[in-house]
């Protein structure tokens, strides 16, 4: 059977110039030949790949849209694009990229002065220095807003007191921007280069998903920093919420990466496998099955699409994100599902990679604002009405 070298039946591939086309090839070749053979082992044993990350920074990808500084200033459907080829090889790598480019080195790009994208950004864009983005806390998942950290002004400094929960890249940052509030309650984000007195991480243990990225519980009790490290444009939840739009479209891009990554093993599976004398594949209902996956692909490559156009006409709004990081998580969801049943019991063995991704876009499905605050975000904005309590 002859399989597709990639999904594209609207033949999106057409809108790429030659210079994206070039970068998604050598960042897919990357994955091809770096990561899929070794991914496994450290998904099965929960732990970093950082034999990855000298790699993966000559691909001189780090900081993906943000122009100088060292970051590669690539076009929106580029960027995306490379979202979707590290999360179609490994959604852990994928996510440990997101939180160094689209959260924290995004953070400093959009909220901090010329000088403290200077201090910061060309050693992040090497690679040298990891970053991570510190805002949900242990009682306050998608509610945000009741932020509890707090940073106290004191002489030449600040003090942060609180504690931080699911922190991609946290126990392993260099640098960590986290979110807390001001004596007038305003918002802001503080930047604390580690290690740090006062400042400790502990990785989460015992998950199910991502397993090859380490999230950490942070605990800050006095910690001191500089009063330059608090970032200029850092004010109030606004200035968040831009941080966060962005992030949303890296995570629906994430999302087609992992539904890309299923079908594709799926098909070759389904090609190759033999039952009753045939190949699963001319089987009419495996032959369905294979239909809403790239039906559902097909359509998460299209909104993915009109994103990117939209962000690089500065037309993107936080419910656009959330609409489309919603309708691509719960759809990577079905396809990886999909994927896993037409594999039948080879579908749980973490050879055939269908398993990894099922399990890894369950975190997809919930971070970056679970299904319900996204629809509640899309909600207000069609109605005009907010139904958050």
């Amino acid at each position: 059977m002859s399989v597709p070298e990639r999904p594209d039946f609207l033949l999106v591939d057409e809108l790429l110039n030659a210079e994206e086309r070039a970068l998604r090839e050598k960042v897919r070749a990357f994955c091809e030949s770096e990561v899929l053979g070794v991914v496994n082992d450290y998904w099965e044993r929960a732990a970093m790949p950082f034999e990855l990350v000298a790699p993966l920074a000559e691909l001189g990808i780090a900081g993906g849209t943000i122009s100088g500084y060292g970051c590669p200033g690539l076009s929106e459907l580029a960027d995306g694009m490379i979202t979707a080829e590290l999360a179609r090889a490994d959604g852990s790598l994928s996510t440990f990229h997101g939180v160094q480019t689209g959260l924290a080195m995004t953070t400093i790009a959009e909220l901090g002065s010329d000088e403290q994208r200077q201090r910061w950004l060309p050693a992040m864009a090497r690679m040298e220095r990891l970053g991570a983005f510190a805002l949900t806390e242990p009682d306050h998942g998608s509610d945000i807003v009741a932020l509890e950290t707090r940073a106290h002004r004191d002489g030449d400094g600040w003090v942060l007191n609180g504690a931080k929960r699911w922190i991609g890249n946290g126990s392993v940052a260099d640098l960590v921007i986290v979110w807390a509030r001001d004596d007038d309650g305003d918002v802001g984000g503080f930047v604390v280069e580690t290690p740090a007195e006062g400042f400790t991480a502990e990785v989460i243990t015992g998950k199910t998903s991502n397993r090859a990225l380490w999230q950490a519980d942070i605990t800050l009790e006095d910690v001191r920093i500089p009063a330059d490290h608090r970032l200029a444009e850092a004010r109030t939840f606004e200035d968040t919420s831009r941080v966060l739009a962005n992030s949303r479209q890296g995570v629906a891009w994430e999302a087609l990466g992992h539904a890309i990554g299923a079908y594709e093993s799926a098909l070759a599976y389904t090609g190759e496998r033999e039952q009753f004398g045939r190949p699963l594949a001319s089987f009419q209902l495996v032959q369905a099955k294979l239909v809403d996956m790239i039906t559902q692909i097909t359509t998460m490559q299209l909104l993915c699409v009109r994103m990117a156009q939209l962000q690089e006409a500065g037309r993107m709004t936080m419910a656009r994100a959330s609409l489309a990081k919603r309708h691509n998580a719960a759809a990577a969801r079905r396809v990886c599902a999909e994927a896993r049943d037409v594999l039948g019991g080879n579908g749980i063995l973490l050879e055939h990679h269908v398993a990894r991704h099922q399990a890894d876009v369950e975190a997809v499905y919930t971070y970056e604002g679970t299904d319900s605050v996204q629809a509640l975000i899309v909600g207000r904005e069609i109605t005009g009405l907010s139904a958050f309590t």
